[in-house]
């Protein structure tokens, strides 16, 4: 399965040339955007901003499960800091923060 990014215009044109598909949906999109590619693929790219409009409990169940591989990567013109190394890193090992 192809892998899949969600988030801003600029970096879903960079990881369009990389090979992956992507969605830049807007802010009432983003749940279903979401919903739709953890079905669609096993690896999932979701942008800083998009996964803080997520509700807080379905993103925090889709991280822990094993499928797809959900990364949360940084917002490119670091507009929406992101939290820091140590607590990023728990949480995609999916260890308790």
């Amino acid at each position: 399965m192809t892998p899949i990014f969600i988030g801003d215009e600029t970096s879903a044109a960079g990881y369009r040339l990389a090979g992956l598909r992507t969605r830049s949906p807007r802010a009432d999109e983003v749940l279903e955007v979401f919903r739709w590619a953890c079905a669609e693929t096993d690896l999932l790219l979701l942008g800083v901003a998009q996964a803080r409009q997520l509700p807080a409990e379905e993103l925090a169940d889709a991280l822990h499960r094993l499928q797809p591989q959900i990364l949360i990567v940084p917002d490119i013109q670091q507009q929406i800091p992101m939290r820091d190394l140590p607590v990023r890193i728990r949480t995609q090992l999916g260890m308790k923060v």
